[in-house]
């Protein structure tokens, strides 16, 4: 039976050599391109095709391959205080039970006691020999990457009136003006403007009855 995982594919990984003895180890380093949508979607990721350096630890159980392994890459993204594009080293540590298709989680055969269906939606199984490392991936990274990614734990971030960085203006400020004295001043500009018209139309009266 031919199976739907590419062996070609550099997040599948072949266990034959491992073979089906409990307690048989083997270790693998792989450096592989970052997969699409590798990370938190409009905040931070890993940019597809980025070099991800996989380091595994396959171990075969009764029931399968427990894979533990640490993905380490540089992820992108932007600050949330100060929007400035930023680079942060993420390392994401993952352990994966991949179940034998033929076995159930006691080891014993599938044929002979058939397992929960809701179960085996919740496993990963081994296809051919075959594992797809991708999803497993996926959320290890998601899960160590910051929600609100800072370019750097001091930073101040933007002035709420103008957008100034304040990293780089360390002494902006604007004056604080109370809404009741812009107020009162208001009023004050508006009489004395009233005033002032008053006195030109005064001063036209006069110039009219001096021509006369």
């Amino acid at each position: 039976m031919s199976t739907r995982l590419d062996h070609r594919n550099p997040l599948v990984f072949d266990t034959h050599e491992l073979g089906r003895r409990p307690g048989a180890l083997q270790r693998l380093s792989r450096t592989v391109d970052a997969p699409k949508d590798l990370g938190i979607a409009d905040v931070i990721g890993v940019p597809e095709g980025a070099p991800v350096e996989l380091d595994l630890r396959l171990e075969s159980v009764m029931e399968g391959v427990l894979v533990t392994g640490t993905a380490r890459a540089t992820a992108e993204g932007e600050c949330v205080r100060c929007l400035e594009p930023l680079h942060q080293e993420v390392a994401a540590d993952f352990q994966e039970m991949f179940t034998y298709p033929d076995a159930d989680d006691r080891g014993r055969s599938r044929t002979a006691e058939p397992a929960d269906d809701e179960e085996d939606e919740d496993r990963l199984f081994l296809e051919d020999g075959l594992f797809d490392l991708e999803p497993v991936l996926r959320d290890a990274v998601v899960l160590a990457l910051p929600m609100q990614p800072v370019c750097r734990e001091t930073c101040e971030g933007l002035c709420s009136e103008c957008g100034v960085r304040l990293d780089e203006n360390p002494d902006h400020h604007h004056d604080a003006v109370d809404i009741r004295w812009a107020a009162l001043q208001g009023l004050a500009e508006t009489v004395q403007d009233g005033e002032k018209d008053n006195m030109g139309g005064a001063e036209a009266g006069v110039d009219e009855k001096q021509e006369k």
